[in-house]
C-alpha cells in the first residue's frame, strides 16, 4: 500500500515538473526568461524548457496592436475648443526592453500617445487640424516613436478619427465659409468685369482705325434689336454724324 501511495506521488510530482517545466510558443510570441529573477535570454517561437521554481517566463505578443486613444479635450492656438480621438498602432521589436524598461507597455504606450496628441494638435489652428490631418499623424508618429523607441516599441501608424465641435463653433464656420464663397464671387466678377473692359479697348482702338468697320457694327447692333420683336427701336447715331450734318447746315446758310 504504501508503495503504491509513493508511486502515486511521484507520478504527480513528475506532471507537475514537467508542466512547469515545458512551455510551447506561437510564431507571434516571445519568451522573456528570469533566473533566480534576472535576465537570462529571450526565447521562442516553439518549445523551450524551464527550470521550475527558478526560471521563470514572461510571455510578449509580437503582433501589431491597436489602441483607441479616447477623446481628447484640446484648445487649438487659435483658441478653439475641440475634441479630437484617434487611434494608434504599434507593435513590440524588442521583448527585452518592453519588459525590463517600463511596468505596463501598453498603459505607458496609450497614455503618452493621450499626451502627446494634446500637445501637437495645440499648437496648431482649427483649419490646419481639418486640413492637414496626414502631416500632424506623421508629426504625431514621429514624437511617439521618438520616445517608445527605449522600450523597445515601434509606433507604426497614428490616425487622427474625428474631431468634434460644438454647435456654436460650427455655425461661426459655415458663415466663414459662406462669406468666404462671396468673396470669391466678387473676385472672379470683377476680374471679369477687368478682362471685357480690356477687350472693349482693344476692340475700340481697331474699329478706329477703320471707320467703315463701325458702320458695319451700327447695322449689325441694329439687326440684333429688329429681330427681338420689339415695338420701339433705338438706333444709335454716331456723334460725328452729327458733326457732319451741323457743318453742311452752316455752309448752306
Amino acid at each position: 500500500m504504501l508503495d503504491y501511495v509513493s508511486v502515486l506521488v511521484l507520478v504527480i510530482v513528475a506532471l507537475v515538473f514537467f508542466s512547469q517545466a515545458i512551455r510551447i510558443l506561437r510564431e507571434y510570441e516571445r519568451g522573456v526568461v528570469f533566473t533566480l529573477g534576472r535576465f537570462t535570454g529571450v526565447k521562442g517561437p516553439g518549445l523551450i524548457l524551464l527550470i521550475p521554481v527558478v526560471q521563470q517566463l514572461v510571455k510578449v505578443d509580437l503582433r501589431v496592436m491597436v489602441e483607441n486613444v479616447p477623446p481628447q479635450d484640446v484648445i487649438s492656438r487659435d483658441n478653439v475648443s475641440v475634441k479630437v480621438n484617434a487611434v494608434l498602432y504599434y507593435r513590440i521589436v524588442d521583448a527585452e526592453r518592453a519588459i525590463i524598461q517600463v511596468g505596463n507597455y501598453m498603459a505607458a504606450t496609450s497614455q503618452l500617445a493621450q499626451t502627446t496628441l494634446r500637445s501637437v494638435l495645440g499648437k496648431h489652428e482649427l483649419d490646419e487640424m481639418l486640413a492637414e490631418r496626414d502631416r500632424l499623424n506623421a508629426d504625431i508618429q514621429e514624437i511617439l516613436d521618438q520616445q517608445t523607441d527605449a522600450w523597445g516599441i515601434k509606433v507604426t501608424n497614428i490616425e487622427i478619427k474625428d474631431i468634434d465641435l460644438n454647435e456654436t463653433m460650427v455655425r461661426a464656420i459655415a458663415k466663414q465659409a459662406e462669406a468666404e464663397r462671396l468673396r470669391r464671387a466678387k473676385v472672379i466678377n470683377a476680374m471679369g468685369e477687368q478682362q471685357a473692359a480690356e477687350k472693349l479697348v482693344e476692340a475700340g482702338r481697331i474699329l478706329a482705325q477703320e471707320p467703315q468697320a463701325m458702320q458695319l457694327r451700327y447695322f449689325a447692333a441694329l439687326h440684333d434689336i429688329a429681330g427681338e420683336r420689339s415695338s420701339t427701336v433705338v438706333f444709335p447715331l454716331p456723334m460725328d454724324l452729327l458733326g457732319h450734318l451741323n457743318g453742311r447746315g452752316k455752309g448752306a446758310g
